[in-house]
C-alpha cells in the first residue's frame, strides 16, 4: 500500500435545494441537518479512504445550485477528476438541468471525467439517461445514510481505475536505448534515454 494518498477532486453538481450539501455533510461528518442550507458559491470538504489497497483522498467541492451562481460553475469544476450529478426526485426540472451540467462538463473536461447520476428513488427514464452518457446511476439518502458510502466508493473506484489506465509505465527498445514513459492525465511525459557507448565516447572527447 502506498504511504501517501492520491488526491482526487470531485464536484457535486445540481440545482439548488436538491441535497448536495446534505450529501457531503453526511459522508464527511456523518451528520444530517433538516433545515435547508444554501451554499454560497461553493463549499469544500475532504475524506480519506482505502480503494483497492491504495490510499485515496477525495477533495469534495459542493457547488451552489442557484441560478445566479451558475456562471461560476466552471471555476469550481475545472481540473476535476469526477462529478456527482444530483437532482431531486420530486422536481422534474432539477433532472432536466442535469443535462446542462453534463454538457458543460464535457465541454470543459472532455470524456475523461468520471460521473455518477444520483437520485433518491429509482425511475427508469433516469436509468436510460445515465446509460446514454455512459455513466452509473445510483440512489441514496443523506437523511437515512442509505447508499451514501457506496456512492463515494463508486466514484473513487472509477477515478482510480481511470487514473491507473492513464498512468502506465512501460519499457521498450527504441533506437539508442531503453525508453521509459509515464503517461498522465495532463498528457505530460518523462523520457529517459540510456546513452549508448558511442554517445558516451563523444561526451568524453568534448570535455
Amino acid at each position: 500500500m502506498d504511504s501517501y494518498a492520491k488526491s482526487f477532486k470531485v464536484v457535486l453538481l445540481g440545482e439548488g435545494a436538491v441535497g448536495k450539501t446534505s450529501l457531503m455533510l453526511r459522508y464527511t461528518e456523518n451528520k444530517f441537518i433538516n433545515e435547508h442550507i444554501s451554499t454560497i458559491q461553493a463549499a469544500f470538504a475532504s475524506k480519506h479512504l482505502i480503494v483497492d489497497n491504495e490510499r485515496v483522498e477525495l477533495a469534495i467541492w459542493d457547488t451552489a445550485g442557484q441560478e445566479r451562481f451558475h456562471a461560476l460553475g466552471p471555476i469550481y469544476y475545472r481540473d476535476s477528476h469526477g462529478a456527482l450529478l444530483v437532482y431531486d426526485i420530486t422536481d422534474r426540472r432539477s433532472f432536466e438541468r442535469v443535462k446542462k451540467w453534463v454538457e458543460e462538463l464535457l465541454q470543459m473536461l472532455g470524456i475523461q471525467l468520471c460521473c455518477l447520476l444520483l437520485e433518491i428513488k429509482l425511475i427508469w427514464n433516469r436509468l436510460d439517461y445515465a446509460s446514454s452518457i455512459n455513466t452509473q446511476f445510483l440512489e441514496c439518502s443523506a437523511k437515512t445514510n442509505e447508499g451514501v458510502d457506496e456512492v463515494f466508493d463508486a466514484i473513487a473506484t472509477a477515478i482510480l481505475k481511470k487514473a491507473r489506465e492513464q498512468s502506465v509505465m512501460f519499457d521498450e527498445q527504441e533506437g539508442t536505448g531503453n525508453i521509459l514513459r509515464r503517461h498522465s492525465g495532463s498528457r505530460r511525459s518523462i523520457r529517459i534515454v540510456e546513452e549508448t557507448e558511442e554517445v558516451r565516447e563523444r561526451r568524453r572527447k568534448c570535455c
